[in-house]
């Protein structure tokens, strides 16, 4: 079985601190919202996704450089207080299955995350991005395409995702996936609407992981 990790709000605790830049960035911009509206309607997806949604509510043009800018901001940021999330390491070290990670976050910035966490080393080039394919998560590119590099079959792949539209990918692909609901920026129901989307179930602790994964191997009792 291989399993597949998102990376944004599963590995790393990076969501909550997005979304506090990109709420201060539309704010300034004459378009007030906060960062829990960030997390509630853009988990998952790409940050060209969140500010094209977001240009149009705003109702006009972002300034001229403002995405280039802000991802300028971002990474600076990233690079100073990026967190990974407690107990990753140990948890995905621990593992005796493979494992590889498939994000939404573009291939240079989602290795320069995992870097900044001390996590890079763990996947030894086994990090695939939405960047690499057609479509961002819902779709299920992103997982297919990590499967197949793989060598993996869809139905032997097991996805650990924070977001609704992870689980959806996931789903799509034809994939098992379970939802972590841990991170920084998760709110009250989130487990519920994970559910909702296809997780087969949730857990909030990295310890949790080993048993997690155990639970789905081949022959374990349903």
């Amino acid at each position: 079985m291989l399993i597949i990790f998102d990376c944004d709000g599963v590995l790393i605790d990076s969501e909550i601190l997005a979304a506090r830049l990109e709420a201060e960035a539309i704010t300034g911009l004459g378009l007030p919202m906060s960062a829990e509206t960030i997390c509630a309607r853009f988990a998952g997806t790409t940050t060209k996704e969140v500010w094209q949604t977001l240009e149009r509510e705003l109702g006009r043009p972002l300034p001229p450089s403002f995405f280039e800018s802000h991802l300028a901001h971002v990474r600076d940021v990233f690079a100073r207080d990026l967190q990974p999330i407690a107990g990753a390491r140990v948890a995905v070290s621990s593992l005796s299955l493979p494992f590889c990670v498939a994000s939404s976050t573009r291939l240079p910035a989602l290795i320069d995350n995992l870097a900044t966490c001390g996590l890079v080393d763990l996947f030894d080039g086994r990090v695939y991005s939405a960047s690499q394919v057609k479509r961002a998560k819902p779709a299920p590119d992103v997982f297919m395409f990590a499967a197949s590099q793989m060598g993996a079959d869809p139905t032997d792949c097991l996805v650990i995702e924070d977001s609704v539209a992870g689980v959806t990918a996931a789903r799509r692909a034809g994939m098992r996936v379970v939802g972590f609901v841990g991170g920084s920026h998760v709110t009250p129901g989130h487990a519920e609407r994970l559910t909702a989307a296809g997780a087969a179930e949730t857990f909030a602790h990295m310890r949790d992981l080993a048993a997690i994964v155990a639970g789905h191997l081949p022959g374990a009792a349903a």
